[in-house]
């Protein structure tokens, strides 16, 4: 099967030897995180589902991630 890269529009093979699918590419793929991290893609949610930067608990985040092996972080 194939789809087009969310970031550039260029056709990919939906396969194992497509490792960065759906994107074409290790450079696409940092782009669209890059789009996510500015907060130029987000998911809508109604005002009341928004949650408050309190909410989050930053240092639970981080003690998760600390826990990951490095291949957690290779793609």
């Amino acid at each position: 099967m194939k789809v087009d890269c969310p970031t550039c529009s260029a056709s990919v093979e939906w396969s194992e030897e497509s490792p960065f699918r759906p994107f074409c590419s290790k450079k696409c793929q940092l782009i669209d995180l890059g789009d996510w991290a500015s907060e130029e893609h987000k998911i809508a949610s109604k005002p009341e589902e928004a949650a408050s930067p309190d909410a989050i608990d930053v240092e639970e985040i981080e003690a998760m991630l600390a826990k990951q092996g490095d291949q957690f972080f290779s793609h």
